[in-house]
């Protein structure tokens, strides 16, 4: 969907999917700053009720929705005389995101988030999407409906952002690589007789970026990366092959573009999710951020190593699960929430997420996925392997 530069200037009406969450949060926190470039529209969360009325109460949208439809009556009741209209369930969470407005932040964790994401596609909206998920599990399904409705993707990840900043569109038979920075999260330096016995407080303690839990175990086990490897590949339309991965501790490079007259380009900026939010926010203009600016002298050195896919399967088994296709990489995904679940959960081991997904994959027979329904099958399937998986190791 194109948008001029004159459209741009307008106020732009906002939904955001899971505005409790951190990604939803920031993205209020920058609306607050530019009252007089945004108007919210639609709220979810999924049963943070206070603080999603406490947002409610501050921006005033149409529409206001918990996804556990039981806490309905709390919400009502906590915006009761506001004017605000209150729904709740998974229904009403996808009706936020049909619902009239410019920009639908897709911000909703894990293939929760992967049904409202594709409706506000499927409606042409432009989609500033963090749920990194809904490429994972329906990468096929969600390009599909981005070109046959005149949708548009703007990444809000971080590594995605940073590529769509520097990718020359009108150069793209010039590419030769995307490379995507990862921090090596809490766990870069440890042998794994150390990570056998690492706790849910230590992985997620991540050491340059403020997170919710399972991103943060997703980091620690680099399956980030790997979800971000896949999401690459369908958002930019390049094969697995020309994607690498490069360890950055410091977090400052957030992804480099390389052509094939050995030019590379990369984004810079301080950690701070507020920059590629409001990139996609104000996309094809730019607003200011309270983000820290980069002072590379106070920074002092910029360091970079291999991923080290002993330490860390898990990049590797979403490499192979890319190649594989099919069903493979919701396979992947579904097992992973499984494993992270249960890990945060004291039920299994740190290392043991990566063989819990890995026993997954092993199971994995499926056609590719041509529906929503298909998708979704498929993801319970796996998640019934995890879950068994996971109860062998308990035993």
């Amino acid at each position: 969907m194109a948008v001029s530069l004159a459209e741009a200037e307008t106020v732009r009406t906002v939904a955001i999917l899971g505005s409790t969450g951190s990604i939803g949060t920031s993205t209020l926190d920058l609306i607050s700053r530019h009252r007089d470039r945004f108007r919210v529209a639609a709220l979810t969360a999924h049963r943070s009720v206070e603080r999603l009325a406490e947002q409610a109460r501050q921006v005033r949208p149409d529409l206001a929705v918990i996804g556990d439809p039981g806490l309905y009556g709390a919400l009502r009741a906590a915006l009761e005389g506001t004017g605000i209209e209150v729904a709740a369930g998974p229904d009403a969470v996808v009706e936020a995101a049909c619902r009239p407005s410019d920009m639908v932040v897709a911000g909703i964790v894990g293939a929760s988030g992967l049904r409202s994401t594709l409706a506000a596609a499927a409606r042409g909206a432009m989609v500033a999407f963090a749920n990194k998920e809904c490429l994972v599990c329906a990468g096929d399904l969600m390009v599909e409906h981005v070109r046959t409705h005149g949708a548009t993707l703007l990444p809000v990840d971080s590594e995605h952002n940073a590529i769509f900043q520097v990718l020359d569109v009108a150069g793209r038979d010039h590419l030769s690589r995307l490379i995507l920075t990862a921090s090596g999260g809490p766990f870069r330096t440890w042998p794994r007789e150390r990570m056998a016995a690492a706790t849910p407080e230590q992985a997620v303690a991540h050491p340059t970026w403020d997170m919710g839990a399972k991103i943060s175990v997703d980091s620690a086990t680099m399956m980030n990366k790997g979800l971000e490897v896949i999401e690459a590949a369908h958002l930019f339309g390049v094969d697995e092959g020309m994607i690498d991965v490069v360890v950055h501790p410091q977090s400052v490079v957030h992804s480099l573009v390389e052509y094939d007259d050995g030019s590379v380009l990369a984004q810079l900026g301080s950690p701070d999710m507020r920059t590629p939010i409001a990139y996609a926010l104000a996309w094809p203009r730019r607003i200011t951020t309270p983000s820290q600016r980069l002072d590379l002298a106070r920074v002092g050195a910029l360091t970079f190593e291999a991923p080290d896919a002993n330490r860390f399967p898990a990049l590797r088994l979403a490499r192979a699960a890319l190649r594989e296709g099919r069903g493979a990489p919701t396979v992947l995904n579904a097992a992973n929430e499984v494993a992270v679940a249960a890990f945060l959960d004291r039920r299994i081991g740190f290392l043991d997420i990566a063989e819990v997904v890995e026993a997954a994959l092993a199971h994995t027979e499926h056609a590719p996925p041509a529906s929503i329904e298909d998708v979704e099958a498929i993801d319970a399937a796996a998640r019934r392997d995890a879950e068994a998986e996971v109860g062998r190791r308990r035993a």
